[in-house]
């Protein structure tokens, strides 16, 4: 289980609304909100520089926060980051209170350990072809495995491991079930392979996008700078 926990601190901000959350970013302030746990929610603000940081580690979604707010602290965990879709700057975090009873779900990424006890890998030298590189499981917010650790020891070309395979942390299982979905195959050395895989089929285009075309040369005028 991970103890290591991150820290924020933040504001509370009393109003809400795109003219606050705009002037907060101007401020390189993130609006964000804690919820959860039966309380109402809170508005709060954020350190843009610190809250990007956090990001930009890639753990946010299963790592813990003891977050400061005004003196008050509240355990919490990453939700939901709103980015901008050009500029990819964070525009709002959703933050849910845990308690000891918090149960959520999470995706955990994959680890496959014994390669070289594989017999299919090993002395058959076929290939391990990942179908899942994380899965989505049910845990306590304060338990979140780092990882799900997949032990590829005495399996063969041609094997498919599955989640019943996979001996997971106490308290963790997985979010899909009534099935044994597969996790991985082990399939059969690189040449035969590339026979085997038809090139992918060919994606239909939305009709929203056939339009495109047209709505680009509108603003033309404005785009002088565009031919530099």
């Amino acid at each position: 289980a991970m103890t290591k926990h991150y820290a924020l601190s933040a504001a509370k901000r009393e109003r809400a609304g795109k003219g606050v959350a705009r002037a907060l970013r101007r401020e390189n302030q993130i609006p964000a909100v804690i919820y959860g746990d039966n309380k109402a929610p809170v508005s709060i603000s954020l350190p843009a520089k610190e809250a990007t940081l956090e990001y930009h580690k890639g753990h946010m979604y299963t790592t813990l926060c003891d977050m400061q707010v005004d003196g008050a602290k509240h355990l919490v965990l990453v939700r939901d980051v709103q980015t901008h879709p050009v500029t990819d700057r964070i525009e709002h975090i959703d933050f849910l209170r845990v308690n000891e009873k918090t149960k959520i779900k999470v995706m955990v990424p994959v680890h496959f350990i014994n390669h070289e006890e594989c017999k299919g890998i090993a002395m058959d030298k076929g290939t391990l072809n990942v179908v899942r590189h994380e899965i989505e499981m049910v845990c306590q917010a304060q338990s979140i495995p780092e990882e799900i650790t997949v032990d590829l020891k005495g399996f063969e070309i041609g094997d498919a491991i599955k989640i019943s395979a996979v001996k997971l942390p106490d308290g963790v299982t997985p979010a899909i079930t009534g099935r044994d979905f597969t996790i991985a195959t082990i399939i059969e050395p690189k040449a035969y392979v590339e026979e085997t895989t038809a090139a992918p089929e060919s994606v239909e285009v939305p009709a929203t996008a056939q339009k495109a075309p047209d709505a680009a040369a509108a603003p033309a005028g404005d785009k002088k700078d565009a031919k530099k």
